[in-house]
């Protein structure tokens, strides 16, 4: 999936002179998390979050009565504290490049840019969210996992064993185990109602079935 289906395009934007005091009650008004900082002609300048002001708000809060801290803050300005460096991508970035983006760099948001033209913005949540539906979270499912070794062949067997048993796989994704090369961590999702004659199957078939978490692996690796 691409940002560009995602992604919210009913931007809030504040001015590069707009106080905290305004900042904070838009946030609140709308709500969101963050404000994207345009400048007269429509150019992204800036970002603010939540946390930028919240962090703002109560770092003089100590040593100011309530009055001198309310007069400060209706003197910062946007500028003063909004993030100039500010990351973007594209409509056509995908979603799992997304998450990876805001891992890496430790953020929320991502404002999105088609060209030099601001046209929507996504968050963490909203990635999440995608990831998750992805994978085919939910109450009406469970989670299965295999260790096996990291050949061709290996997905189309397991997924024609379950196949032949009328088994339906919701989702799947595999991942590598890094402490041990070679090994590939496939994870699945059946129904409920499937995940008795699924486990059982699989273990007729000398698979080792993961479902729930263990500390020591080793029992479950694929023989040699």
């Amino acid at each position: 999936m691409y940002i560009g289906s995602i992604m919210h395009t009913n931007l809030v934007t504040i001015s590069p002179k707009t106080t905290l005091v305004q900042s904070k009650k838009i946030m609140k008004d709308n709500p969101i998390d963050h404000l994207l900082v345009v400048n007269d002609t429509g150019d992204l300048v800036g970002i603010i979050s939540d946390r930028d002001l919240k962090q703002y708000w109560a770092s003089p809060a100590t040593t100011l009565s309530n009055h001198e801290l309310g007069y400060l803050l209706e003197k910062v300005e946007a500028e003063m504290i909004m993030a100039k460096s500010v990351i973007t991508i594209s409509p056509a970035t995908t979603v799992e490049r997304a998450a990876y983006i805001m891992q890496v760099n430790n953020i929320n948001a991502l404002p999105v840019k088609e060209g030099d033209k601001l046209v929507g913005i996504i968050t963490s949540t909203d990635v999440m969210g995608v990831l998750l539906n992805a994978i085919g979270m939910g109450d009406n499912s469970v989670r299965l996992s295999v260790l096996v070794k990291d050949s061709i062949g290996t997905l189309s067997s397991l997924t024609e064993i379950l196949k032949k048993e009328e088994i339906n796989i919701q989702s799947m994704f595999t991942t590598p185990l890094k402490e041990y090369p070679g090994i590939t961590q496939l994870v699945m999702r059946v129904t409920n109602s499937d995940s008795a004659k699924a486990i059982s199957t699989l273990k007729s078939f000398d698979y080792k079935v993961l479902t729930q978490y263990e500390k020591d692996i080793t029992p479950f690796l694929p023989k040699d």
